[in-house]
């Protein structure tokens, strides 16, 4: 339950240093306080972005009885509780930073949490659900494919051997033109 933590102060001190922090929050979107602190302030944060969802007069009124600031008011009902209209809860998040130097307190970041909107496929739309009858049209389609495959196959292997046929006989012509006994011959008598 929020407000239930008596953080060493007097009550009416209380509410008005977590009015004061929850204002700050929801205008800044972060506050660095100590964690007992931040773990007060993240529960009432949290009520209010959740009035926020549905912007009725009435939950207006009462975010205005608590929230310190008219323009923060209108911005958690325009702007902030929007982005977590598809969200049950947990709109914040509290990051331990460590020690406070003067005194040692555990201080802490509290920050609303940005969704980032990444469309995961889901399995059932990333392929067809493998029927019977699926199953039957793709064995159907895979024989075709590898006719198809084979016949392009032999086609490229027949280009190939064609090539390699003429290229041997050429170049057998162009040793028998050069390797003639009866020229060398008659090259040499001339000489």
């Amino acid at each position: 339950m929020p407000g239930t933590r008596k953080l060493g102060r007097a009550t009416d001190h209380r509410m008005a240093m977590l009015r004061g922090l929850v204002t700050h929050f929801l205008e800044h979107g972060r506050v660095e306080t100590t964690v007992t602190r931040a773990k007060e302030v993240r529960s009432l944060a949290e009520k209010y972005i959740t009035i926020g969802k549905t912007p009725t007069l009435a939950n207006k009124r009462q975010a205005l009885a608590f929230i310190t600031k008219e323009d923060v008011v209108k911005k958690l009902f325009d702007e902030i509780a929007p982005q977590y209209a598809a969200r049950n809860g947990g709109y914040t998040r509290i990051v331990r930073t460590g020690p406070r130097r003067g005194d040692g307190a555990e201080m802490a970041i509290l920050e609303l949490v940005v969704e980032e909107k990444v469309e995961k496929k889901s399995k059932a739309a990333a392929k067809p659900r493998a029927t019977r009858n699926r199953k039957r049209e793709v064995a159907a389609e895979a024989p075709a494919a590898v006719e198809e495959a084979v016949v392009e196959e032999e086609v490229v292997a027949e280009e190939v051997v064609a090539e390699d046929v003429v290229a041997e006989e050429t170049a057998a012509e162009e040793v028998a033109v050069e390797e003639t006994p009866a020229e060398k011959v008659a090259e040499e008598a001339a000489e």
